[in-house]
């Protein structure tokens, strides 16, 4: 399930790449124009300079404080769908040894028509014991996001103000290794923490995810204004909390899922049999073909010779 969640976050940040990569168009002279700098990034601009103005003229604190206004708003968003990703974990490793006879099954199969019958039964266990194919896992949050990350991402490149900010000594809109090497590492942190508590066998299938996100994170931070870098940083800080939160309550929610199961126990579904090969209209089942009766011929006979006679 968590897989599936790093690919949900690393094809979403790579549309945030390629989006970025040149929605705004630009006159002769260099003046934007267009849809997204009209209706993003000149309402993010003057977002930017009010925030600002109330951290004492700092555009740093200003897309500090913009993160955190987004994140507290999507906090009880991302909680609620993290808690339903972790409550079809709990279910997932409640019938994993069912899972897993289906599955050796499947790899001994010889036919196409033996995997796709052992297929269909391993969805059926899904279906029997409520497991969501998705794991509850959704991409609102992040989809909501991606205005934001637009109009931060040309209020900075075409605002002279954002553009020319500092903060910690830091250039805001030019590309930081330093803030996209933090961000990097918060994702892993993030990562981290959401491992804890969870069977090996499940460690092992979200390893390769885990590092997959924080990876897209950083090449796109390295490549976009460090403004946009300290926006992921510090969300993936938010990040690192709401998983602490999630693992806080992981004992509640594992004893939700062994009352559920005490009501309604595992179903196993009936195991699927080899379809039989079908008989080629040109072949003839050995119980259909005529007898030679030679008996009968010569019984025939002698009534032929009696008739003569």
């Amino acid at each position: 399930m968590k897989s599936k969640k790093g690919l949900t976050l690393t094809v979403t940040l790579g549309t945030l790449a390629l989006f970025l990569s040149g929605c705004v168009q630009t006159t002769k002279s260099g003046k934007p124009y267009g849809f997204v700098y009209d209706y993003l990034a000149k309402p993010g601009q003057t977002v930017m300079e009010w925030l600002s103005q109330l951290f004492g003229n700092n555009y740093g604190w200003a897309i500090i404080g913009l993160t955190v206004i987004v994140r507290l708003v999507l906090l009880p968003m991302m909680i609620n769908q993290q808690r339903k990703s972790t409550y079809q974990q709990e279910k997932m490793s409640a019938v994993r040894p069912q899972m897993t006879k289906i599955q050796e099954r499947q790899k001994a199969a010889k036919t196409q028509e033996e995997k796709a019958a052992i297929s269909n039964e391993l969805m059926q266990l899904y279906r029997d014991n409520g497991i969501s194919m998705t794991g509850g896992i959704g991409c609102l949050p992040l989809l909501i996001q991606l205005p934001i990350f637009s109009a931060l991402y040309y209020a900075i490149r075409y605002s002279p103000e954002l553009s020319k900010a500092t903060f910690m000594g830091i250039s805001l809109g030019k590309s930081s290794l330093i803030l996209a090497i933090l961000a990097f590492l918060s994702y892993l942190a993030q990562g981290y923490l959401s491992m804890i508590g969870l069977p090996e066998e499940q460690k092992k299938t979200m390893r390769l995810m885990l590092i997959m996100s924080p990876v897209m994170i950083l090449f796109v931070s390295m490549s976009a204004p460090a403004g946009l870098g300290l926006y992921f940083f510090v969300g993936g800080l938010f990040a690192c909390l709401q998983t602490l939160i999630i693992n806080f309550f992981r004992p509640r929610i594992r004893r939700e899922v062994e009352a559920e199961l005490k009501k309604h126990p595992i179903k196993t579904p009936t195991p699927a049999a080899a379809q039989p090969k079908p008989v080629k209209a040109t072949e003839s089942h050995p119980t259909n073909r005529p007898r030679n009766n030679n008996g009968g011929r010569g019984r025939n006979a002698g009534k032929q010779q009696r008739h003569h006679r």
